[in-house]
């Protein structure tokens, strides 16, 4: 599936929509303690172990966007947003939303 930022794919022509779709990913209160616990590896100002669980949320969010395109017959997601917040103080979340597509 091809999963993109932008409002087209470049040589291929949406011929229906199927609508929005989201992919969310919460860490819980837990994990986020556990980050700034290991602060120890903050080299130049960066956590690798953060970075590191906020590349694991982002890439369940995205396969989590990319299952709910599939349920919908889309083979395409466009015009993907990733989104990170904090929700109630102790939890980081990370959500993708684009629209799903079928190319032609």
């Amino acid at each position: 599936m091809i999963i993109t930022t932008t409002p087209g794919i470049e040589g291929r022509r949406i011929v229906d929509y199927k609508g929005i779709v989201v992919g969310e990913a919460i860490m819980g209160a837990n994990v986020v303690r556990d980050f700034f616990a290991s602060v120890t590896d903050i080299v130049g100002g960066r956590s690798g172990a953060y970075e590191s669980k906020l590349q694991d949320a982002r890439e369940t969010a995205l396969a989590e966007l990319e299952q709910r395109a599939t349920a919908l017959g889309a083979d395409a997601v466009v015009g993907v947003d990733l989104d990170y917040e904090v929700v109630a103080d102790s939890m980081l979340m990370v959500s993708a939303s684009g629209t799903a597509v079928v190319l032609g």
